[in-house]
């Protein structure tokens, strides 16, 4: 409470860059329920959200109280190819900085919050930087292009080997530019100090993946009528993956290990989104006649909310190939649902070692489907309300967004703004 009572009562205006559509900043989001708690101190928000040229949008502005968005129209970005993606990514910037000169040039912008990906924003953020002396922070959820090397969506050589280099040079950029860069985890931090000597270790701030908590968990009845109404078995353990279904999730071993479990007569598997290999995993499940897998199309929050609420072990999936440290933020809900959770991950990551030590869950490496048949075995016969409470209290303490929040502040005494 001290810390918050330091801060001089000047308001300041924030800047807001994203891939993400929003359209209304009460949603519930990482980024947007961080905003929120700025809102929630007096400050005032300016969200520039991108749009697909196919979503076309009547209005390229969206007014409330203390926020403002405005609508930057790209080409394709999601579900498409590495190439297409590049060069609509590419284009970005000049985009952002058109939109920022059109909508915001009456503003003078105090701090500029960003996260990766992507890293296309540096133009952008330079820009604002230098016209309103304005302070930046980093949000690093993905460290690109690396991670894109690693799961051989992108390569050093040939035509993506130029897009390679072309990135490298951004994303040097990008941490040149930013006053602060905030960390998923320690095992970022550590990433980051091994294989980038041009950064300096005071920009390096743990700022992990962080939501305004709501408990999501359920009672009897909705558990009930919800599995009913999903043709979800009753009387059945139900381990339950819910985010992107593409490349980075390392879908050959997921789909190894629905198969290692098929004749389980305990276990029932939900997998719960959309992305590049969503129709890949609907052929694998009915060519092996996978009875105890459901395969369900990315669902509207709320209702989502509450499927997870009336599941039992949740799943992260991440591809052995990575050499980059990932900090899925799909680990939220299931703490929020008061679940367990089961980490499926490269070695390099620390979200296994989180939830272990956390006394909420398991972990096992993405190539070992001996350790992930114990690891389900453990999860069958484990104390499983308990641990989903141990999981709720490790959100409380370490994934609000007032820690979040408040660690930001206290980067911002530093750099000087209160």
């Amino acid at each position: 409470m001290n810390n918050y009572l330091k801060r001089i009562s000047r308001i300041m205006n924030i800047l807001f860059m994203s891939l993400n559509r929003y359209d209304d900043v009460n949603e519930q989001d990482i980024y947007l329920d961080l905003l929120r708690e700025f809102i929630k101190h007096g400050d005032f928000v300016y969200i520039i959200s991108t749009i697909e040229k196919k979503d076309k949008k009547d209005t390229k502005i969206n007014k409330s109280n203390h926020c403002t968005i405005v609508y930057v129209e790209t080409g394709r970005i999601q579900k498409t190819n590495v190439i297409e993606k590049g060069v609509n990514t590419i284009l970005l910037e000049k985009r952002l900085k058109k939109s920022i000169i059109e909508f915001f040039n009456h503003i003078k912008f105090d701090l500029i919050i960003y996260p990766t990906p992507p890293i296309t924003f540096v133009g952008a953020v330079e820009y604002i930087k230098k016209r309103d002396n304005a302070k930046t922070f980093l949000l690093l959820k993905d460290i690109f292009p690396q991670n894109a090397i690693d799961i051989s969506l992108i390569s050093k050589t040939g035509v993506k080997g130029v897009i390679y280099r072309y990135f490298c040079e951004m994303e040097k950029e990008l941490y040149a530019v930013s006053d602060r860069i905030g960390c998923m985890s320690h095992a970022n931090i550590k990433y980051l100090l091994d294989n980038y000597s041009e950064i300096q270790k005071e920009k390096l701030v743990l700022c992990p993946n962080c939501i305004d908590p709501i408990d999501i968990s359920v009672c009897h009845k909705t558990r009930y009528e919800t599995r009913e109404k999903y043709s979800i078995p009753g009387d059945k353990i139900v381990y339950v993956y819910g985010g992107n279904l593409g490349k980075a999730q390392g879908i050959s071993f997921l789909l190894e290990c629905l198969y290692s479990q098929r004749n389980n007569q305990h276990a029932y598997f939900l997998i719960i989104g959309s992305g590049t290999e969503y129709g890949r995993i609907e052929k694998y499940v009915k060519k092996e006649k996978l009875n105890n897998v459901k395969l369900l199309n990315r669902i509207e929050k709320k209702e989502y909310n509450r499927i997870v609420g009336s599941c039992d072990v949740g799943l992260i999936f991440l591809d052995y190939r990575f050499t980059v440290p990932n900090f899925p933020s799909r680990l939220l809900p299931y703490m929020q649902a008061k679940i367990p959770v089961l980490a499926v991950t490269d070695p390099n990551t620390d979200i296994g070692k989180v939830i272990e030590d956390g006394g909420f869950g398991w972990n096992c490496l993405s190539n070992d489907i001996q350790g992930f048949k114990m690891r389900i075995d453990e999860s069958m016969s484990a104390n499983r309300n308990a641990m989903g409470e141990k999981a709720w209290d490790c959100l409380l303490n370490n994934y609000s967004v007032e820690k979040e929040y408040q660690t930001m502040i206290n980067c911002m005494q530093i750099e000087g703004i209160y």
